[in-house]
């Protein structure tokens, strides 16, 4: 095929492409909006500009030859792409619409985002969303999500990530615990409680702590063995057990907030910030693509508007 002329054969690769995933000359032209006498026409110009047969022709079926699919296969990904970036820029002339689907973690979820998503849905009419909570992390484009909710340390490299905002996280116990139990004047004094630990697959029980304020925290860091009559892999259960009176825990600023506030929980060793336990910020991330939907960042907006002041208790 002449090299200054491929543009001409666009067209014709991409009709070429439809007929191999519809399986036939009506079906293909259908999708392309031609007759079907059109869509044989391209085909055939298109294996006299080859030179080799492309398509394999019986009263039944159509199929490729063995040139036809290694054609189809050499530009299918490319057509793909103009595909979804014409789509994407359509979707940039109209209002948010569509079908955004989310994960995020179970605590954050329940307690932050679904209570934020009914004004946004108000606003934006023509978005649905399908929200997946699960605290497991899964891979966003195998399992076919549009954007996920994180609370990390840092956003993976090879996804797209917006902070939504800044997140710590508190050492707590009830009242009633306190009482009976006293406070502990330092991280190692915590060998003497019941310690509610946040469970991870092969984790060691421990907490670390650096001093608030401090000119080189990091370098002040301790670690502390921790153990307790119970654990879980969720926070909202840990808070729900701390208020029991069953020990102390360390949770996420977005759990225990409510509680704080209203001093059902009492902040403990307000010398020492517990580390490592969390993430120190909530990202919403999605997988690259040149062009990002509005639904999807209709959405991120929302939420880095709602929650850009954190969580202070």
């Amino acid at each position: 095929m002449d090299g200054a002329r491929i543009q001409a054969w666009w067209s014709h690769l991409h009709a070429l492409g439809v007929l191999a995933r519809h399986g036939s000359y009506t079906a293909a032209a259908q999708r392309l909006a031609v007759s079907k006498a059109a869509m044989s026409q391209r085909i055939a110009e298109l294996e006299r500009a080859a030179g080799v047969p492309l398509v394999l022709r019986t009263t039944r079926s159509v199929r490729l030859t063995e040139a036809g699919q290694q054609l189809v296969d050499a530009t299918r990904e490319a057509f793909e792409q103009i595909e979804r970036s014409f789509a994407g820029v359509k979707d940039l002339a109209g209002a948010p619409r569509g079908l955004v689907r989310v994960t995020a973690p179970v605590a954050l979820g329940r307690q932050q985002i679904v209570p934020r998503l009914g004004d946004f849905l108000r606003r934006h009419p023509e978005v649905r969303i399908e929200l997946d909570l699960a605290d497991r992390i899964m891979p966003l484009a195998q399992e076919g999500y549009d954007l996920a909710i994180r609370h990390t340390a840092a956003a993976p490299d090879t996804h797209v990530a917006w902070v939504l905002c800044e997140t710590r996280s508190w050492l707590v116990g009830s009242r009633a615990y306190l009482r009976r139990r006293g406070l502990p004047d330092s991280p190692e004094a915590l060998a003497q409680h019941d310690c509610l630990h946040y469970l991870r697959p092969g984790d060691t029980p421990s907490w670390s702590f650096v001093p608030e304020g401090g000119q080189r925290p990091e370098a002040q860091r301790v670690t502390v063995p921790v153990r307790g009559s119970f654990a879980a892999n969720n926070s909202e259960v840990l808070r729900e057990a701390v208020l029991d009176g069953l020990g102390l825990a360390v949770l996420p600023d977005f759990s225990a907030q409510a509680s704080l506030r209203a001093k059902r929980l009492q902040p403990v060793l307000p010398g020492w910030r517990p580390v490592g336990a969390f993430g120190e910020r909530i990202y919403a991330i999605r997988p690259y693509s040149p062009v990002v939907p509005r639904a999807v960042q209709a959405l991120v907006g929302y939420l880095r508007e709602m929650l850009a002041p954190g969580f202070p208790p």
